[in-house]
Protein backbone atom coordinates (compact mmCIF):
# COMPACT_ATOMS: atom_id res chain seq x y z
CA UNK A 1 0.00 0.00 0.00
CA UNK A 2 1.06 3.46 -0.94
CA UNK A 3 0.51 5.98 2.15
CA UNK A 4 1.33 8.65 0.16
CA UNK A 5 3.98 9.88 3.17
CA UNK A 6 6.80 10.82 0.35
CA UNK A 7 7.60 14.44 0.84
CA UNK A 8 6.29 15.04 3.87
CA UNK A 9 7.81 16.33 7.43
CA UNK A 10 7.36 15.32 10.56
CA UNK A 11 7.70 15.98 13.68
CA UNK A 12 8.48 12.91 16.51
CA UNK A 13 8.75 13.48 19.73
CA UNK A 14 10.61 11.11 22.37
CA UNK A 15 11.99 9.91 18.70
CA UNK A 16 15.10 8.69 20.13
CA UNK A 17 14.29 5.20 21.76
CA UNK A 18 11.26 3.02 22.18
CA UNK A 19 7.76 3.88 20.37
CA UNK A 20 9.10 7.31 19.59
CA UNK A 21 11.86 5.47 17.57
CA UNK A 22 10.09 3.26 16.01
CA UNK A 23 7.21 6.03 14.72
CA UNK A 24 10.24 8.11 13.34
CA UNK A 25 11.75 5.24 11.36
CA UNK A 26 8.56 4.12 9.59
CA UNK A 27 8.05 7.36 8.42
CA UNK A 28 11.51 7.87 7.45
CA UNK A 29 11.17 4.04 5.48
CA UNK A 30 7.86 5.75 3.67
CA UNK A 31 9.56 8.74 2.23
CA UNK A 32 8.99 11.23 5.22
CA UNK A 33 11.61 13.83 6.24
CA UNK A 34 11.84 13.26 9.90
CA UNK A 35 13.09 15.59 12.92
CA UNK A 36 13.22 13.89 16.18
CA UNK A 37 13.22 15.80 19.45
CA UNK A 38 13.92 14.60 22.95
CA UNK A 39 15.67 15.89 25.87
CA UNK A 40 19.19 14.15 25.77
CA UNK A 41 21.70 15.30 23.06
CA UNK A 42 23.87 11.59 23.06
CA UNK A 43 20.64 9.03 22.78
CA UNK A 44 19.15 11.73 19.86
CA UNK A 45 22.62 11.53 17.88
CA UNK A 46 22.81 7.89 17.96
CA UNK A 47 19.28 7.81 17.02
CA UNK A 48 19.57 10.31 14.30
CA UNK A 49 22.53 8.64 12.97
CA UNK A 50 21.51 5.18 12.90
CA UNK A 51 18.07 6.04 11.53
CA UNK A 52 19.71 7.84 8.56
CA UNK A 53 21.78 4.85 7.50
CA UNK A 54 18.94 2.58 7.73
CA UNK A 55 16.41 4.64 6.14
CA UNK A 56 19.01 6.01 3.81
CA UNK A 57 17.75 9.62 4.04
CA UNK A 58 18.61 12.54 6.48
CA UNK A 59 17.06 12.04 9.65
CA UNK A 60 17.59 15.34 11.52
CA UNK A 61 17.25 15.69 15.85
CA UNK A 62 16.49 18.65 17.95
CA UNK A 63 17.11 18.91 21.71
CA UNK A 64 14.16 19.75 23.40
CA UNK A 65 12.00 19.14 26.68
CA UNK A 66 7.97 19.40 25.41
CA UNK A 67 7.16 20.10 29.11
CA UNK A 68 9.09 23.83 28.49
CA UNK A 69 7.76 26.74 26.36
CA UNK A 70 11.02 27.11 25.35
CA UNK A 71 11.34 23.06 24.58
CA UNK A 72 8.71 23.79 22.18
CA UNK A 73 9.42 26.32 20.59
CA UNK A 74 12.90 24.77 19.06
CA UNK A 75 11.56 21.53 18.27
CA UNK A 76 9.10 23.51 15.73
CA UNK A 77 12.21 26.02 15.15
CA UNK A 78 13.83 22.85 13.71
CA UNK A 79 10.76 21.30 11.71
CA UNK A 80 8.75 24.96 11.19
CA UNK A 81 5.93 23.44 9.27
CA UNK A 82 5.07 19.89 10.28
CA UNK A 83 2.77 17.96 8.03
CA UNK A 84 2.69 15.16 10.94
CA UNK A 85 3.17 15.94 14.73
CA UNK A 86 3.70 12.48 16.84
CA UNK A 87 3.09 13.67 20.66
CA UNK A 88 5.18 10.98 22.41
CA UNK A 89 6.58 11.67 26.39
CA UNK A 90 7.48 9.66 29.50
CA UNK A 91 5.66 8.61 32.30
CA UNK A 92 5.77 7.94 35.79
CA UNK A 93 6.57 5.34 37.82
CA UNK A 94 3.95 3.17 39.84
CA UNK A 95 3.27 4.46 42.97
CA UNK A 96 0.83 5.43 45.66
CA UNK A 97 -1.33 8.45 44.87
CA UNK A 98 -0.63 10.07 48.47
CA UNK A 99 2.60 10.07 47.85
CA UNK A 100 2.28 12.50 45.18
CA UNK A 101 3.00 16.07 45.96
CA UNK A 102 1.65 19.17 44.02
CA UNK A 103 4.80 19.67 42.16
CA UNK A 104 4.51 16.02 40.69
CA UNK A 105 1.15 16.68 39.28
CA UNK A 106 2.00 19.89 37.75
CA UNK A 107 5.20 17.67 36.40
CA UNK A 108 3.01 15.01 34.88
CA UNK A 109 0.48 17.58 33.59
CA UNK A 110 3.03 19.63 31.68
CA UNK A 111 4.20 16.59 30.63
CA UNK A 112 1.61 14.02 29.63
CA UNK A 113 -1.47 16.90 29.02
CA UNK A 114 -0.34 20.63 28.71
CA UNK A 115 2.66 19.90 26.47
CA UNK A 116 1.07 17.98 23.95
CA UNK A 117 -1.45 20.43 23.53
CA UNK A 118 0.67 22.93 23.22
CA UNK A 119 2.18 21.69 20.42
CA UNK A 120 -1.37 20.80 18.17
CA UNK A 121 -2.14 24.47 19.20
CA UNK A 122 1.10 25.63 17.45
CA UNK A 123 0.93 23.82 14.37
CA UNK A 124 -3.30 22.98 13.46
CA UNK A 125 -4.00 26.44 12.16
CA UNK A 126 -0.75 25.88 9.08
CA UNK A 127 -1.84 22.44 8.84
CA UNK A 128 -5.90 23.59 8.12
CA UNK A 129 -4.19 26.23 5.79
CA UNK A 130 -1.85 23.45 3.35
CA UNK A 131 -4.83 20.95 3.53
CA UNK A 132 -3.07 18.17 5.39
CA UNK A 133 -2.51 17.52 8.85
CA UNK A 134 -1.79 13.94 10.74
CA UNK A 135 -1.59 14.49 14.67
CA UNK A 136 -1.14 11.20 16.61
CA UNK A 137 -0.57 10.92 20.56
CA UNK A 138 1.05 7.99 22.07
CA UNK A 139 -1.12 7.81 24.64
CA UNK A 140 -1.56 4.13 27.27
CA UNK A 141 -3.79 1.48 27.52
CA UNK A 142 -4.57 3.05 31.28
CA UNK A 143 -6.78 5.71 30.15
CA UNK A 144 -9.15 2.88 28.98
CA UNK A 145 -8.08 0.47 31.61
CA UNK A 146 -6.59 2.27 34.59
CA UNK A 147 -4.18 1.36 37.44
CA UNK A 148 -3.96 2.61 40.36
CA UNK A 149 -0.74 2.59 40.32
CA UNK A 150 -0.57 4.88 37.13
CA UNK A 151 -2.70 7.43 38.73
CA UNK A 152 -0.63 10.26 37.28
CA UNK A 153 -0.60 8.78 33.72
CA UNK A 154 -4.19 7.94 34.43
CA UNK A 155 -5.38 11.16 34.69
CA UNK A 156 -2.84 13.32 32.58
CA UNK A 157 -2.97 11.19 29.69
CA UNK A 158 -7.12 11.39 29.82
CA UNK A 159 -7.62 14.80 29.72
CA UNK A 160 -5.66 14.89 26.62
CA UNK A 161 -7.46 12.08 25.53
CA UNK A 162 -10.82 14.25 25.99
CA UNK A 163 -9.46 17.50 25.08
CA UNK A 164 -8.31 15.63 21.31
CA UNK A 165 -12.37 14.53 21.14
CA UNK A 166 -13.56 18.35 20.84
CA UNK A 167 -10.86 19.50 18.86
CA UNK A 168 -10.40 16.31 16.40
CA UNK A 169 -14.04 17.28 15.30
CA UNK A 170 -13.22 20.86 14.45
CA UNK A 171 -10.03 20.61 11.96
CA UNK A 172 -11.29 17.19 9.99
CA UNK A 173 -13.25 18.98 7.37
CA UNK A 174 -9.61 20.56 6.42
CA UNK A 175 -8.12 16.91 6.19
CA UNK A 176 -6.40 17.43 9.13
CA UNK A 177 -6.84 14.24 11.73
CA UNK A 178 -6.11 14.29 15.38
CA UNK A 179 -5.66 10.51 17.20
CA UNK A 180 -4.64 8.52 20.03
CA UNK A 181 -2.92 5.35 20.00
CA UNK A 182 -3.01 3.37 23.76
CA UNK A 183 -0.23 0.73 23.72
CA UNK A 184 -0.35 -1.68 26.40
CA UNK A 185 2.98 -3.82 27.18
CA UNK A 186 5.43 -3.59 24.76
CA UNK A 187 8.94 -4.34 25.18
CA UNK A 188 11.03 -0.81 25.94
CA UNK A 189 12.93 0.88 28.02
CA UNK A 190 10.06 2.13 29.82
CA UNK A 191 8.63 -0.81 30.46
CA UNK A 192 11.57 -2.66 31.97
CA UNK A 193 11.60 0.47 34.74
CA UNK A 194 7.90 0.13 35.44
CA UNK A 195 8.71 -3.37 35.95
CA UNK A 196 11.81 -2.80 38.09
CA UNK A 197 9.55 -0.82 40.07
CA UNK A 198 6.85 -3.89 40.37
CA UNK A 199 9.58 -5.77 41.35
CA UNK A 200 10.80 -3.47 44.15
CA UNK A 201 7.19 -3.21 45.13
CA UNK A 202 6.16 -6.77 44.96
CA UNK A 203 9.57 -8.52 46.55
CA UNK A 204 9.59 -10.45 43.23
CA UNK A 205 12.20 -10.19 40.27
CA UNK A 206 11.61 -8.54 37.15
CA UNK A 207 11.95 -11.61 35.30
CA UNK A 208 9.13 -13.25 37.41
CA UNK A 209 7.22 -9.91 37.47
CA UNK A 210 7.42 -9.72 33.21
CA UNK A 211 6.80 -13.58 32.74
CA UNK A 212 3.27 -12.91 34.45
CA UNK A 213 2.67 -10.23 32.54
CA UNK A 214 3.34 -12.09 29.62
CA UNK A 215 1.38 -14.69 30.80
CA UNK A 216 -1.98 -12.47 31.34
CA UNK A 217 -1.98 -11.36 28.18
CA UNK A 218 -3.98 -12.88 25.44
CA UNK A 219 -1.10 -12.62 22.81
CA UNK A 220 1.36 -14.52 25.06
CA UNK A 221 3.76 -11.61 25.19
CA UNK A 222 4.75 -8.26 25.29
CA UNK A 223 4.43 -5.51 21.94
CA UNK A 224 7.33 -4.70 19.51
CA UNK A 225 7.91 -1.23 18.96
CA UNK A 226 7.55 -1.60 15.22
CA UNK A 227 4.30 -2.86 16.01
CA UNK A 228 3.32 0.62 16.64
CA UNK A 229 5.44 2.63 14.67
CA UNK A 230 3.57 0.81 11.65
CA UNK A 231 0.08 1.77 13.35
CA UNK A 232 1.34 5.55 13.43
CA UNK A 233 2.16 5.21 9.92
CA UNK A 234 -0.65 4.53 8.95
CA UNK A 235 -2.82 7.14 10.70
CA UNK A 236 -0.52 9.29 9.50
CA UNK A 237 -1.57 8.25 6.03
CA UNK A 238 -3.28 10.01 3.29
CA UNK A 239 -5.72 7.03 3.89
CA UNK A 240 -7.11 8.21 7.05
CA UNK A 241 -8.93 11.52 6.59
CA UNK A 242 -11.72 9.99 7.46
CA UNK A 243 -10.70 8.68 10.81
CA UNK A 244 -10.20 11.29 13.56
CA UNK A 245 -10.69 11.49 17.19
CA UNK A 246 -10.45 7.76 17.73
CA UNK A 247 -8.36 5.85 20.46
CA UNK A 248 -6.55 2.92 19.07
CA UNK A 249 -5.73 0.15 21.33
CA UNK A 250 -2.77 -1.97 20.95
CA UNK A 251 -2.69 -4.35 23.56
CA UNK A 252 -2.61 -7.91 22.16
CA UNK A 253 -6.10 -7.98 23.62
CA UNK A 254 -5.22 -7.71 26.96
CA UNK A 255 -8.73 -4.98 27.61
CA UNK A 256 -11.25 -7.08 28.22
CA UNK A 257 -14.12 -4.95 26.98
CA UNK A 258 -16.44 -5.24 23.45
CA UNK A 259 -15.79 -1.51 23.02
Amino acid sequence: MDLGLTGKAALVWGGSKGMGYAAARQLALEGVDVVIAARTESSLQAAAQALSAECGRPVRYVVADITKKAGREAALAACPQPDILVNNSDGYPPGDFRDWSDETWHEALDMMMVGPIDMMRRVVDGMQQRGYGRIINIVSRSVKAAHAELGLSNGARSGLVGFVAGLARQTVRHNVTINNVLPGAFDTDAQARHIDKLAQQSGRSPAQVRQSREAANPAGRFGQPEEVGALIAYLASRHTGYVTGQSWLIDGGEYPGTY
